[in-house]
């Protein structure tokens, strides 16, 4: 949920957007209280309201367990909202009904918002503490001011977004840098070992293919750690970056949690990582290329040990080089 709030906190006229939808929403059913919320996987997060309501029980900011949400039973797939006029009397389902009670919500109507590649954003719901009419040319309308709120995520995506891997890219990782370069971190700079054999020998879709494979594991296990990321650079360099102090053996455990993760191939072809690590603490006079620098001399001094292993920043001399 942190990853993402942060993600739109970067995107250009975010606030001012959600505000517009919100407004707009009002315009075509003004009895109504709107709100937009956002998902991770365990969570809704409530961004914005269009108005207060002391009445009904939802607040901006609020996070509810999403087993817990009635917006989890919006129908994603299809893309279809879900209406309840009058929930006593439309609403079968005994949870659903204690739910919407609990925050004593009488009509709701919740309409999903997807990303173009599937993913489920969140909703724009309308809830009222009175039964309410919502008939289906507002419905559509609605419907149609989400899509156009889907497009302007869609755009932002692709500019904080690495298009092959769906990773983050250099451009998220700079304006992180800019907002929270004064904090406690580590910066693992990641080179592929043997990308170039599998390209040449069997082809850049399979290239392609291997570049996907080695994000979805390295979101894996960013997602296994707080205030992690992951960050293609370009070509076969990717970024991992934790903000959080450890110690160096949990370094190393994280490290060879990696390099475990990349190395496992059940393919005639084999692909393995070299990695440069730099920690940094807060106070330190760092900058992103500084940081980006000391991790590439530490992942040259990871692979002149043969690759697939990792070295830190300023450990040890070691054969006279400097790391």
């Amino acid at each position: 949920m942190e990853t993402r709030l942060e993600e739109l906190q970067r995107y250009e006229k975010f606030d001012d957007l959600a505000n517009d939808v919100l407004d707009l929403a009002k315009e075509i059913l003004p009895e109504q209280l709107f709100y937009l919320s956002v998902f991770s996987h365990t969570q809704q997060f409530i961004l914005k309201l269009s108005n207060e309501r002391t009445n009904i029980h939802i607040t901006e900011g609020m996070v509810v367990d999403l087993n817990q949400s009635v917006c989890k039973r919006v129908d994603f797939e299809k893309n279809q909202p879900l209406v309840y006029e009058d929930v006593n009397k439309d609403c079968s389902i005994d949870e659903v009904k204690k739910l919407l009670d609990g925050v004593n919500v009488q009509s709701y109507l919740g309409i999903p918002i997807s990303l173009t590649n599937g993913e489920k954003f969140g909703t724009l719901c309308a809830v009222n503490d009175e039964a309410s009419l919502l008939d289906k040319k507002s419905i559509d309308l609605l419907q149609r001011i989400v899509k156009l709120f889907s497009y302007y995520l869609d755009l932002e995506r692709f500019a904080w977004k690495d298009m092959l891997t769906e990773l983050y890219n250099r451009r998220y990782l700079t304006k992180y840098f800019e907002k929270y370069q004064h904090q406690n971190g580590a910066l693992f700079f990641l080179d592929l070992d043997g990308f170039k054999k599998v390209n040449d020998g069997y082809g850049h879709d399979t290239g392609d293919a291997v570049l996907k494979v080695v994000a979805s594991r390295l979101q894996m296990i960013v997602d296994g750690q707080k205030d992690a990321f992951a960050v293609r650079l370009g070509g076969d360099e990717f970024i991992l970056h934790f903000s959080q102090t450890n110690s160096k053996q949990e370094w190393d455990k994280i490290a060879n949690q990696v390099v475990k993760a990349i190395n496992a191939w059940d393919t005639p072809y084999k692909v393995s990582t070299s990695i440069g690590i730099v920690t940094y603490e807060e106070g330190d006079a760092v900058s992103l290329s500084n940081l980006l620098q000391h991790a590439d001399e530490a992942l040259y001094h990871a692979k002149s040990f043969g690759k697939n292993t990792f070295k830190f920043f300023n450990e040890s001399k070691i054969n006279g080089e400097r790391c």
